[in-house]
């Protein structure tokens, strides 16, 4: 058959040009042959190499990030522009930072699903089972290290167990005309992959204007659940719907940054538009989301690829990569096994302590949630939408499978347990406990997942007082309109922060047999929060593009005296 020069890579990016270091070469040895009498070079590579770089590269991961990341969140701070709001979440973030760095604490609570995506040349020699070496080092780096296994698998179509491994991870592997192999780690948190959205449209839309009101509305509903900033991916075109989601994950974790700038019109190979890249970025500003509570930084930057399509079929495909951005490329070649540098001193991006103490300024009510429940609501309710508190004093802990139970009981015609109407519920699940510690990572997870329970807890005595992240649907500030409840927000992201300075006991209180996701009683100290939903159907979502509400200091304040 006759070859043609009409084809070419969908995705022509070559290998990463990203800063590595070298790990060593045992394990990997090069080889010459003759075949059909031609001499041939081969990289051979043996099992633990791919095992032992899989588990060093969710390590790294779980610890650190991008340099480049957090001199985006830096420039947050610096920025004049930036709202109170946007300087509060960035510096909260790299305080985290600078606690996961001790390789103790993970950044984020959801350690996340392995993802690996890898590119291997044809000079690569193995035993063939890659994808099953590169599980075992993910099992390992999660069985290991103080991280939580996330992963279910289906017993039957309505039954489910956790595999106690966080295994399977997705592992894709394709060949490439390049020598030696390239990999992309990723760990990629529930919150974020959620954000991934698939929207099937025509090409009455392939003009400036339209795809830029497009866009304003898809992604005003990505929402805050996720922890922005972002890292906003958007895929514009796709041979298929699948392809499109796909582009938009690897691009958000700007894995896709060396495409061309310029298409081809015999090859149809994707291109990145940095111009446009800048108008959505801009646009990003004006939503009035910012960084989680109100300002400009709702994204760091921007991604927009367009790819070939179809000519009866546009997918715009949506994705971002959220603060715990966590995604490193390793390659083996000929030299050895490199792995990409991460930064590990995330301090030296910290302000100086007299500007973090400007930027935490700002007055903050202080709540003892050791009251009585009825004492809590009423000086909630003093409160207005946007304040920051400072909680102290006992909290359930419980999510989705734990709602679900409850609701098993109610429908049963059983009253909500005691502890569930007489203390405030944080929706989040932790990570492993470190030894000698009370608590391990255990930031709030995305309150909308609990949204359908909230009327019916509420009818029965619960969920009167609630605390996690990200905005709710208005039936959860109707329900709180009409009980009497609150809805209190929490920075996305600090998981490893809020564990060392604010989490001081933990105890398992009910439904152990669920892991992370039981029933917990944690106590808390200085535990930062602000109103966003109150008890006369108010909602700071609802109003934050508008008024500029603003956040004060974690640390609460009596009589002008910081204590």
């Amino acid at each position: 058959m006759k070859d043609t020069a009409h084809h070419a890579e969908l995705l022509p990016v070559g290998r990463s040009t990203r800063p590595m270091r070298h790990l060593g070469s045992e394990g990997v040895q090069v080889r010459r042959t003759e075949i059909a009498g031609r001499e041939r070079t081969f990289l051979e590579i043996e099992p633990q190499v791919l095992s032992e770089l899989a588990k060093r590269a969710f390590t790294e991961v779980s610890h650190f990030l991008r340099p480049d990341h957090l001199a985006s969140l830096r420039s947050i701070l610096d920025d004049p522009e930036a709202s109170a709001n946007d300087r509060f979440v960035a510096l909260d973030l790299l305080k985290n930072a600078c606690v996961s760095a001790g390789e103790v604490l993970p950044m984020c609570q959801d350690t996340g699903t392995a993802i690996i995506t890898a590119k291997r040349g044809v000079d690569v020699l193995t035993d063939g089972e890659d994808a099953r070496h590169l599980a075992t080092g993910v099992e390992a780096a999660y069985r290991e290290l103080n991280l939580r296994y996330s992963q279910l698998a289906p017993l039957g179509v309505f039954e489910e167990v956790n595999t106690g491994t966080n295994l399977p991870a997705q592992i894709d592997i394709a060949l490439d005309s390049e020598d030696g192999y390239e990999i992309l780690f990723m760990a990629k948190g529930g919150g974020s992959a959620n954000k991934s959205f698939l929207y099937q449209e025509t090409k009455a839309i392939l003009d400036e204007q339209r795809m830029l009101d497009f866009l304003a509305e898809k992604i005003a509903t990505l929402g805050t659940a996720a922890c922005p900033p972002y890292h906003l991916a958007v895929v514009i075109g796709g041979t298929t719907a699948e392809h499109a989601l796909k582009t938009a994950k690897l691009a958000s974790a700007h894995h896709l940054d060396g495409l061309p700038e310029t298409g081809d019109a015999e090859t149809g190979h994707g291109i990145r538009d940095p111009r446009f890249e800048e108008k959505v970025l801009e646009l990003t500003r004006h939503l009035g989301f910012g960084a989680q509570f109100g300002g400009k930084y709702f994204c760091h930057d921007v991604r927009v690829i367009r790819l070939p399509r179809h000519n009866g079929s546009l997918p715009v495909a949506l994705a971002v990569s959220c603060s715990a951005d966590r995604q490193i490329v390793a390659r083996i070649d000929r030299e050895g096994v490199f792995l990409e540098e991460l930064e590990h001193d995330p301090a030296r991006f910290l302000p100086a302590a007299g500007r973090a103490e400007e930027i935490e300024s700002g007055q903050v009510t202080a709540i003892d949630l050791d009251l009585p429940m009825e004492e809590i609501r009423a000086r909630l309710s003093a409160c207005a939408v946007g304040d920051r508190l400072s909680l102290t004093g006992t909290m359930i802990v419980a999510r989705d499978i734990a709602h679900a139970r409850l609701r098993e009981r109610l429908e049963a015609g059983e009253e909500l347990p005691a502890y569930f109407r007489d203390h405030p519920v944080y929706y989040a699940g932790p990570a492993k406990t470190p030894e000698g510690m009370p608590s391990g990572s255990f930031g709030p997870t995305t309150a909308a997942r609990m949204d359908t329970y909230v009327r019916d807890f509420q009818a029965a005595g619960g969920s009167l007082v609630m605390l996690a992240k990200g905005n709710r649907s208005a039936a959860v500030t109707q329900a709180c309109r009409e009980f009497g409840g609150f809805y209190l927000g929490s920075v996305g992201g600090p998981a490893a922060r809020l564990a060392a300075d604010c989490i001081t006991e933990v105890s398992v209180l009910d439904m152990e047999d669920l892991g992370m996701e039981a029933v917990w009683r944690i106590r808390v100290e200085d535990f930062p929060a602000f109103v966003v939903v109150d008890d006369k159907g108010n909602d700071f979502f609802a109003q934050a593009r508008d008024t500029g509400l603003q956040l004060g200091r974690t640390r609460t304040v009596r009589d002008g005296t910081r204590v």
